[in-house]
């Protein structure tokens, strides 16, 4: 410990002393490698997914880039970025706007699903305009058919109430 420590009357342990004896300067390269490691990561966990994401490699080229990058990460990385770096944004870019599009798509076929009347539907509101005596049963008749012609065909299910014999 030293002198000036012992004549204060402190009481330090190793561990303060430690803490004590650790620069900020070293603080500050220790968190700096930190980061620094926790991007190196990130960066090779991008491009593992780039490498899959690619459909113009073959099973084998995608193969040889992930043994390059396992077995000689830092060259490995490095040879990739300047190789292929500059298609990596363009393929991610192309993968959102896929991804975005399949979604739109699927919202357009919902929201339209749900607009139309299924055929049960439609053919009981003809049903009920013939019963007034608004249209006549040969009108009917081909109202039905266009109705069938573009919902297709009635499915008809089982009944669901059973009678009980008393």
């Amino acid at each position: 410990m030293p002198a000036n420590v012992r004549e204060r009357g402190w009481d330090m342990n190793a561990e303060t002393y430690l803490a004590y004896d650790y620069p900020l300067l070293g603080a500050f390269w220790t968190m700096l490698v930190f980061f620094l490691w926790i991007m190196w990561f990130v960066l090779l966990f991008r491009i593992i997914g780039d490498i899959f994401r690619d459909d113009r490699l073959s099973g084998w080229a995608k193969a040889g880039w992930l043994v390059f990058c396992i077995v000689l990460p830092f060259l490995g990385v490095f040879v990739y970025v300047i190789a292929r770096g500059k298609d990596m944004g363009r393929r991610e870019i192309a993968q959102a706007r896929a991804q975005q599009e399949e979604f739109n798509a699927y919202i357009r076929q919902t929201a339209a699903g749900a607009g139309r009347s299924s055929s049960v539907d439609e053919l009981a509101r003809l049903s009920e305009i013939r019963d007034r005596g608004a249209i006549t049963d040969e009108e009917f008749r081909r109202a039905k058919e266009l109705v069938l012609a573009v919902h297709g065909p009635v499915e008809h299910s089982e009944p669901t109430s059973r009678t009980s014999a008393r």
